[in-house]
């Protein structure tokens, strides 16, 4: 059983959802990213999604396009971020981490090469915003002989027909995108997003992630009535962006307990 597994597992039987925040890595500095994936789990991460930054984010609103930019101008690419992951292995072997980026860095050094080097560095799962279901059969495989899994998401406007054929080929969880648009949008309808889940859970046993609009304890706890995990990633991001060397982690962690408090009292 995978590490992504065995938390929804051990959540289930809690009664408890899963939250996963969202941060770049390498933003503000790369000197921080490691410290801050600690202080996300000591304050009630029990996932951490991890921005691969990238030039071109075209699922990021304003707020995480900075962040990449930040992340960029310190030559935080790929390579560095699986160096980070490997880093925080070496004290934490329980977290799952899921990496989270676009197309374009994976095929500049191959497929093959990058599912061996997301399996040293002990990756859990892995979002590729811009490998479309129908293309990525051979990338799926590469991940799911390394027992990493590909995470896909979902958008209010995906079909049916589409939904089958991504849950087919997912494994660990599958990510309910709550809004159309970019991330940081707002204006966040719990009532059609709750309808939504309970349409995918029809087709899947795979939990069920919701992200995008989720800004604060009411939102989160509204969504992890009724999802499987809520991800929290542009607020978080903000956080980071309004922070300095001083308050950084003491805000980071502040916002954590506020979330975390909110997702356990939701069920």
């Amino acid at each position: 059983m995978s590490r992504i597994q065995t938390v929804f597992t051990a959540l289930k039987q809690q009664g408890k959802t899963a939250l996963i925040p969202y941060i770049t890595a390498g933003d503000p500095h790369p000197k921080h990213t490691v410290n801050l994936m600690h202080t996300l789990v000591k304050h009630g991460a029990d996932m951490i999604e991890l921005g691969v930054p990238f030039s071109d984010p075209m699922a990021d609103g304003p707020v995480i396009q900075r962040a990449s930019e930040r992340a960029l101008l310190h030559k935080v690419g790929l390579t560095a971020v699986l160096d980070m992951v490997k880093t925080f292995r070496e004290t934490n072997q329980t977290t799952p981490i899921i990496l989270m980026g676009y197309a374009n860095p994976i095929e500049a050094i191959g497929a093959t090469a990058f599912a061996d080097r997301a399996k040293a560095a002990d990756v859990d799962g892995v979002i590729t915003v811009d490998y479309p279901p129908e293309e990525c059969g051979d990338f799926v495989q590469q991940l799911r002989s390394r027992d990493i899994d590909p995470v896909f998401l979902l958008s209010p406007t995906t079909d049916q027909k589409r939904v089958d054929l991504i849950v087919n080929q997912a494994s660990g969880f599958v990510y309910y995108v709550s809004l159309k648009g970019v991330t940081g949008a707002a204006n966040l309808d719990i009532a059609e997003v709750s309808q939504r889940v309970a349409s995918i859970r029809k087709q899947t046993n795979l939990p069920v992630g919701v992200g995008f609009g989720i800004r604060d304890a009411a939102t989160a706890k509204a969504t992890a009535a009724i999802a499987d995990a809520v991800v929290v990633g542009s607020r978080m991001v903000q956080t980071i962006e309004a922070s300095n060397d001083d308050n950084l982690l003491s805000n980071v962690a502040t916002l954590m307990d506020e979330l975390k408090t909110a997702v356990d009292a939701a069920k």
